[in-house]
């Protein structure tokens, strides 16, 4: 598989489908969407004979099977390494569900590094949406389970701009408490707004001051400073970051940490979409079950009419979506 493949099961298209027995529209239904159907996989391939398998070999090609040149179907390869994915998703959840929240974000943050730039988010996630403690504790795990520090691994596998921001997030030990002065956030406002309006004569990623307000103040001094950042530009400070994506999702997880997961889940939860993207549906219900779910599931429900509930009922198939629902309701 090439690296970046966007890789799903494909759908059955609806004539063929049609023309299928029951046991067959089963079947293709339990490899479909998120998850596997074991419950169904058993029922019917467990009793089923040879010459049955054989018809819904023959009923699913070209989805899953092909023809060989030796005159016999056969997996297509790239159906088999998506399938051992979607069976592994199960155990997948459990195990990240069951570990310490430390160890959890430890090897979250660690495969984000090995996965390279489009897992890079997942860093500024563990970083900005913990509290100052969660994150001391994840850079302790790491510490103890690769004998690294976070901060050097980051540091050394991304360079430029972008890896001083995500080394001075990943360092971070935040101020949790509510006061907030008022003129020191209108003055930060400001100098985002001149960063982010300079972008043309120097990228907001490369400006010093950005990074201090980022990555050491407090959450609610930085809604303050979102909030004058508006007054003064008539923006939203994440609409204003299209060309700086790392920078939007930091401040997005420390301003607004419902939307981000909202969007998160709602990749996640698209088909044609990367393996990777697609692990964000696990990772946001696993971590955020305890925290804040009940505020991202209202977040994504406004935004796309429909609960996540309902849209997990519709996409994931099998013990992985029993294991999603249950944990969405401990959070709901």
């Amino acid at each position: 598989m090439q690296h970046g493949k966007k890789i799903s099961i494909n759908r059955i298209n609806t004539d063929t489908t049609m023309a299928l027995t029951p046991e067959l529209q089963t079947l293709t239904k339990a490899f479909s969407g998120l998850g596997v159907d074991e419950k169904a996989l058993i029922a019917i391939l467990g009793k089923s004979h040879p010459e049955e398998r054989q018809s819904f070999r023959k009923a699913t090609t070209p989805h899953f099977f092909k023809e060989d040149e030796r005159s016999f179907e056969r997996w297509d390869d790239h159906h088999i390494k998506l399938l051992k994915h979607e069976f592994l998703r199960f155990k997948n959840a459990v195990v990240l569900w069951t570990m310490h929240p430390w160890e959890r974000d430890a090897r979250l943050a660690k495969e984000a590094l090995k996965k390279g730039p489009e897992s890079y988010g997942i860093l500024v996630e563990i970083a900005c949406t913990r509290s100052s403690e969660e994150l001391l504790g994840a850079r302790k795990a790491y510490h103890s389970l690769f004998n690294h520090s976070i901060e050097e691994d980051v540091a050394y596998h991304i360079d430029g701009p972008e890896g001083k921001l995500l080394v001075a997030l990943v360092s971070s030990y935040r101020y949790e408490g509510s006061k907030v002065k008022d003129d020191t956030a209108k003055s930060e406002a400001k100098t985002l707004v001149n960063a982010i309006k300079d972008v043309d004569k120097r990228h907001p990623n490369e400006d010093d001051e950005v990074i201090r307000i980022l990555s050491t103040r407090s959450k609610p001094h930085l809604k303050e400073v979102s909030k004058h950042y508006k007054e003064i530009s008539g923006h939203d400070i994440d609409e204003d970051l299209d060309h700086a994506v790392r920078l939007k999702e930091t401040v997005r997880c420390l301003c607004t940490p419902e939307k981000y997961f909202s969007k998160v889940l709602e990749d996640s939860l698209r088909t044609d979409v990367h393996k990777h993207t697609k692990k964000g549906l696990t990772r946001v219900i696993v971590t955020r079950a305890h925290s804040d779910m009940m505020e991202i599931n209202e977040e994504f429900e406004n935004h796309h009419g429909v609960s996540l509930v309902e849209k997990i009922e519709e996409t994931a198939n099998g013990n992985y979506k029993d294991f999603l629902l249950t944990l969405l309701a401990r959070g709901g």
